[in-house]
């Protein structure tokens, strides 16, 4: 089953074709980013606009790399939730309006349950059940993936998500947009053991993250240094913020993996290609013996062929969307319509 997927949540306009869940036909993705840089981070309005402007485009390349046309698709898939809502509404309505035309089902797409997918491309053994921990900019959970379409959410940020704070933080350090890349980038060269941040936990919730102490705390130390003439070296600085950011998310991991008996843990989402992240969890996975599956790099961010990944699983499930099929700004990853 070939699927023509398109994502647009945030500031990447995406189309891709998936053939049953785990090859990727096509691929392609128009970033903004360096549009957007001039802002130092993503403005709803303006990505809106450009995601109208590059759409058609972008689904034309899909179909002329994957070497098809619409008449070879058998289903459109489409982001619909959670994301910037007036991005989302370019996808999902050039997505209606494909499947209308061609009289092709719709298959509503989940964003974080595509992360989830983008593992299925790179892992092609891979299947439920198994533990993931989701990380980007907008989102930090921990999910057991009881099956591909069945989801129970362990924890979850209370406030700030672990790839906000990071680029929050780099922000502060002067880096520039996107800051996490940035802030990961710089922090190979400095010292992580240089600064100490609180370890911050949620009563009553031992699972569930929070980042917002974590984030003021390095801007605080920021303020201090600056009012008393010093300067930080923000080499250390970011490798120590980013050393205790992981710290947490690999020691709810392990809490997680171990209260739940799974032996495969999952990463997913952006923060995904943090490249100390990536190395903590394997010295983690391995010590446990666990089996630890990472996305490939081009796949841990927005990309559309994780949407078609998805779809598929979601296709078998039975789930297909009328062309009345809204945009939301958030929904919860078990929640489905």
């Amino acid at each position: 089953m070939r699927i023509l997927a398109i994502e647009s949540s945030c500031d990447e306009t995406a189309a891709a074709v998936v053939e049953n869940g785990r090859t990727v036909l096509s691929n392609v993705i128009a970033s903004q980013v360096k549009e957007h840089q001039l802002y130092g981070g993503v403005v709803p309005e303006i990505a809106s606009r450009r995601h109208a402007e590059a759409i058609s485009g972008v689904v034309q390349k899909a179909l002329a790399d994957a070497d098809m046309t619409l008449d070879d698709v058998d289903a459109v898939a489409v982001t619909y939730a959670p994301g910037l809502i007036g991005a989302l509404l370019v996808g999902v309505n050039y997505a209606k309006s494909l499947a209308y035309a061609k009289g092709l089902p719709l298959i509503p797409v989940h964003h974080l349950r595509g992360h989830v997918a983008a593992n299925y491309l790179s892992h092609p053994e891979l299947e439920p059940p198994f533990l993931c921990l989701v990380v980007s900019g907008g989102h930090t959970h921990l999910v057991r993936v009881n099956d591909y379409t069945d989801f129970t959410v362990l924890g979850k940020t209370r406030d700030d998500a672990a790839g906000e704070a990071l680029d929050k933080a780099a922000r502060a350090m002067g880096l520039p947009y996107p800051g996490g890349l940035h802030l990961d980038k710089m922090a190979q060269t400095g010292d992580p053991a240089a600064f100490r941040f609180p370890v911050p936990r949620v009563d009553g919730a031992p699972l569930d993250f929070s980042f917002s102490g974590l984030k003021t705390s390095v801007i605080n130390q920021l303020h201090n240094a600056a009012q008393k003439g010093e300067t930080l070296k923000t080499e250390d600085l970011g490798a120590s913020f980013l050393q205790a950011v992981v710290r947490i998310l690999c020691d709810h991991t392990k809490a997680a993996a171990l209260e739940t008996g799974c032996k495969t843990v999952v990463l997913a989402g952006g923060v995904s290609a943090n490249s100390v992240l990536r190395r903590e969890m394997k010295a983690l996975c391995d010590k446990q013996r666990w089996q630890l599956c990472l996305p490939d790099l081009p796949l841990c961010g927005d990309n559309a062929a994780m949407i078609g990944a998805q779809a598929y699983y979601e296709y078998l499930a039975g789930r297909r969307a009328a062309l009345s099929l809204n945009a939301y700004a958030t929904m919860p990853i078990e929640q489905s319509i």
